[in-house]
Formats: structure tokens, sequence, C-alpha cells
């Protein structure tokens, strides 16, 4: 499988390390042209500053997107057009608008368009899907989600502190994820109710969001998501009629990776509890790359496909609207 990978950063380096030996990376892009003949020199492709230029010349036939949120539209508005499957990073544009088109155009051209989403692919969340789809907490009844960490000096004068640039601030930075996840477990959100608010740093986008959601099931959704947490956390916790299930931490500056399990005694008293851990190697971009791969083959749709960024950024246009108003938002 041929490859071109557009937005040589960080998230684009993670990505082109998670490309197995029968994949051909044969060019990357990035406007930064130092930052995309570096990359370049390191994973033996031809580099671009043009995406245009590189739809052009290189023969790819899956396109990684992985750019800044105000850019992400037009790019993988064109690759599909072109016929190339897309992986486009996490958020799927700017506001559900830019990712409903981008969804629309890969419908039309019938290419296959992936979020990503690359959390749900954390071997503490897969096992906890697992888990969950056997039905070992019973009927899920609510879900608590926290997600920060402290910010960096200087972060105002970033891409991720421009409402032009980004869209908005932590809710679509790390709070899509936690969108996703609930409602890959939960279902759709049939209400929002939320503030997104700028507490700390001199930002133009939030640094906090406090959210409560209702899925059509009536599963009801606590989240949190905070640049100013100070100590980074990520924690994801399911309740069920006969247990739960507690996601902890993702590795690295995140801490250990666990999950636990614990059933409810029907007596009750304390749960029996399992805990699983994890291997601190981040295993989750290899694996969501594997699962694309496996969706192309198989002519099927991907998990964490475009439609689900699209719903994504609907809840969080919905939740944005609730902080504006101080009202319950419906979708």
């Amino acid at each position: 499988m041929k490859i071109g990978i557009i937005g040589c950063g960080l998230i684009g380096r993670k990505r082109a390390l998670a490309l197995e030996k029968d994949d051909q990376l044969v060019a990357c892009c990035d406007t930064n042209a130092d930052l995309a003949s570096k990359f370049a020199s390191d994973h033996t492709c031809k580099s671009y500053t043009n995406a245009s230029d590189l739809f052009a010349d290189a023969k790819c036939e899956v396109i990684i997107v992985a750019v800044v949120n105000k850019y992400i539209e037009g790019i993988v508005t064109l690759a599909l057009k072109l016929g190339k499957h897309v992986l486009a990073e996490k958020p799927l544009g700017r506001n559900a608008e830019e990712a409903r088109n981008m969804v629309n155009t890969a419908h039309r051209h019938g290419i296959l368009l992936k979020t990503g989403f690359n959390h749900r692919f954390h071997p503490g969340i897969w096992k906890a899907k697992t888990l969950f789809d056997q039905g070992m907490i019973g009927d899920l009844m609510f879900i608590r989600g926290r997600y920060g960490h402290g910010g960096r000096p200087g972060m105002e004068n970033e891409w991720r502190a421009s409402k032009e640039l980004c869209g908005g601030g932590e809710l679509l930075d790390q709070g899509v994820h936690m969108i996703d996840l609930s409602r890959w477990f939960a279902g759709d959100v049939k209400s929002a109710f939320g503030k997104a608010k700028t507490k700390f740093w001199n930002l133009e986008v939030e640094d906090n969001a406090f959210i409560l959601l209702e899925a059509i099931n009536k599963v009801d959704i606590q989240l949190q998501v905070s640049w100013t947490n100070w100590k980074n956390i990520f924690s994801f916790e399911l309740f069920g009629t006969d247990g739960y299930l507690k996601v902890e931490g993702l590795g690295g500056s995140y801490g250990p990776e666990t999950l636990e399990f614990g059933k409810r005694k029907k007596e009750g008293g304390r749960p029996d509890v399992e805990l699983f851990e994890f291997p601190p190697e981040d295993i989750s971009w290899v694996k969501e790359w594997q699962e694309f791969k496996s969706a192309i083959v198989e002519n099927r749709e991907p998990i964490g496909n475009g439609l689900d960024g699209l719903h994504a950024n609907q809840v969080i246009e919905a939740i944005y609207k609730s902080s504006e108003t101080g009202q319950i938002v419906n979708l």
C-alpha cells in the first residue's frame, strides 16, 4: 500500500512510525520546507511543500492528514475527489459543517474516510469495550471522564490558541476524544449542556470545558477536559447495573495504563475487582493503522469513521451553544 503523509509534525511522525513493513511511504508534505525535508530524509520518501503537487506527482493509494485544523477540509476533500482513501487526524475539521462536507464527499466518491481516533485503540479502552460488549457490567447507566494537562508557557502563541486556526480550544483538542469514546459505548447523544471557559491562559479559545450529556438510551455522561489540570490525567469510567470499568492513564506522562473491572455482588458490599495492567509502549497508533488497512482491503467502514468524526463535532457545537445560552441543547 502506497502512502502519503501531509503534515510532518509530531502526529505525522507518529503516523509514519505506525506503518508496517509491507507499506510504502512514498511522499510527505509540509508547508515548512525544512520540516518536510527532514521527514523525507528520515523515512526515505519524496518531500513536497504543497499538497496539490504531491497529489499530481506521487502515486498514493492512501493519504494521512495531520495538519492544523483549518486546513483539514481542503486537503481531505481534494484527496477524496482524487480517489484516495484518507485517515484524517482528529478533529474532523473545525466544526460540523466542515466534517459534513468531507463525509458527503467520501460518500459520493465511494472512498473510505477515517477520523484519527487513536484512543479507541489504547489497550485499556479496547479491553474495556470487549468486556462491555460481552455484557460484563450489565446495562450501562452512566459514564464519567476526565482528561487534561497543564499547558505550557507561551501557549497563547501556539496555533492551538487560535480560534481561526482551530475552531475551538480544549474541547476540540482532548474533549473530542472523550466525546467519541462516550458515543462508542453509550450510542448517539440526544442532548448537551456545558460550559466552555477560559480560566487561566490568555487565549482566544477555552482552556476548560465542563460537560453533561444524555445519550438516546438515557445513559448520562459527565466529562471534564482541562488545560489547567497541572498534572496530566486520563480517566474514563463506565458504570453498569452489574459492575464498572475504569481506565486510567495512557502511558508516558499520563501514568501507567490500567483497567479496573469491578463486579457488583448481589448481596452488596465491596465488589470483586480485577486489575489489568498494560505495557508502557503506546500501541494505539499501530492498532488504528492496522484497522484502517483491514477496512480498505475488506471494503467496509473503519472503526472510528468519518461519520463518527462528524457526530463528535456536532456534539461539540451543541456544547458551545449551550455554554453561550445557558440552556440544554437537543441534537
